[in-house]
């Protein structure tokens, strides 16, 4: 596969538009010309994806993957503005967050825009997140998303039961010891508020932070098994040590169901205390180009490198994990999926998933629950 970059000359007329250009910024980015570092979730840090890349552009990329949204947005408050070109966080942080703080720069309309009319509804039309709050600037480009919830054995615990119960399956008593917390701690907050009866995305009262406490403490209480390791966490749902696993979804899921452990599924409640009465969370992934005073011209190009139809592709099912993309929509990247890989990321059930999930965005209380959550995991 090779990929037609577009001439960096158009991207220095571009630049000056941007306000990227300055006494300095022509030897600037010519000395960036042949460099390109990515800081991003795992995936796009896989030689499936850069090889191609760095072969059609013979330029050095390198790709660091980050453990966190906020742990890679803090390393650009650090400094590192200057070591960055690119970034990979889920949807609420670029606008809410990089955006206001100068972390990101806007991306060319005229360029990115066309690339959301072939995207799976609901991204293909003025996806709110990929734009500063008043609409004025275009602030990223998305990829991957999925559902992520949590999965069950569906030998043990029907599809059916899981989606009606919701995360009310790991607050019933008797189910003590039959359930994993696969420790991503952020999603683990969200979770546990939902378990709760709690939106985790508005203002809580002490009563309500209250009742997170005791949700957090009873769920360690009763988990047998607690790791950050996913494999681990699905090799114990399919032997039988354990049921059901928070935090997961497709993401997680994927792997194990690609190997044929098809009885191993994510699961989106199908109601609860979310917005509108959802019962379950979406992330989405925001790619942007960082506010590097000597950014790469790469960046730009990068950005629009991954949306072409095989590195899609690549992309979704980059090692690891397995997701779908919004490039989807558009039938050429479809039909680059077998049917094996859109069992293993459950497109029979993906759009009435997202029915029933509401956008990943920012915890308001997150720093007094994050102390709450830590205090339960070490007593458990």
């Amino acid at each position: 596969m090779q990929f037609d970059r577009r001439s960096l000359l158009r991207y220095s007329a571009a630049a000056g538009a941007l306000g990227l250009a300055g006494p300095l910024a022509g030897p600037a980015l010519a000395a960036r010309e042949k460099e390109l570092n990515i800081l991003c979730w795992e995936g796009y840090n896989s030689d499936e994806v850069l090889d191609p890349f760095r072969r059609s552009t013979s330029a050095d990329v390198s790709a660091e993957s980050g453990t966190s949204d906020p742990d890679m947005i803090n390393k650009l408050r650090a400094g590192e503005v200057n070591v960055w070109d690119v970034i990979n966080v889920n949807q609420p942080w670029a606008r809410d967050e990089m955006w206001p703080e100068g972390l990101i720069k806007p991306l060319p309309k005229d360029r990115f825009e066309p690339f959301f009319a072939d995207m799976m509804a609901p991204f293909n039309e003025n996806y709110k997140w990929c734009y500063s709050e008043d609409g004025a600037n275009l602030l990223g480009i998305i990829q991957r998303f999925g559902p992520f919830n949590f999965v069950v054995n569906t030998d043990k615990v029907s599809r059916a039961t899981a989606e009606d119960e919701g995360f009310n399956l790991f607050n019933e008593a008797s189910n003590a010891g039959r359930f994993g917390i696969l420790t991503y701690d952020n999603w683990n907050i969200f979770h546990m508020c939902i378990g709760a009866g709690l939106d985790p995305f508005v203002p809580h009262s002490e009563a309500e932070i209250a009742a997170f406490e005791k949700t957090a403490r009873a769920w360690f209480k009763g988990a047998k098994l607690k790791t950050d390791d996913l494999v681990a966490m699905n090799l114990a749902l399919i032997n039988g040590e354990i049921d059901f696993y928070l935090t997961g979804g497709t993401y997680t899921a994927s792997p194990a169901r690609l190997d044929g452990s098809t009885n191993i599924r994510g699961i989106t409640p199908k109601k609860g205390p979310l917005a509108g009465g959802k019962g379950g969370i979406t992330w989405v992934e925001v790619t942007s180009v960082v506010n590097n005073p000597q950014v790469s011209p790469l960046a730009y190009d990068f950005l629009e490198y991954v949306q072409a139809p095989e590195v899609s592709h690549a992309v979704a099912f980059a090692e690891g994990t397995y997701n779908p993309v919004t490039q989807m929509g558009n039938k050429e990247v479809f039909d680059l999926f077998s049917s094996e890989e859109l069992d293993a990321i459950q497109w029979d059930s993906l759009e009435e998933e997202l029915s029933n999930t509401v956008d990943y965005q920012i915890n308001p209380d997150y720093e007094v629950m994050d102390k709450i959550y830590n205090a339960a995991k070490r007593e458990a």
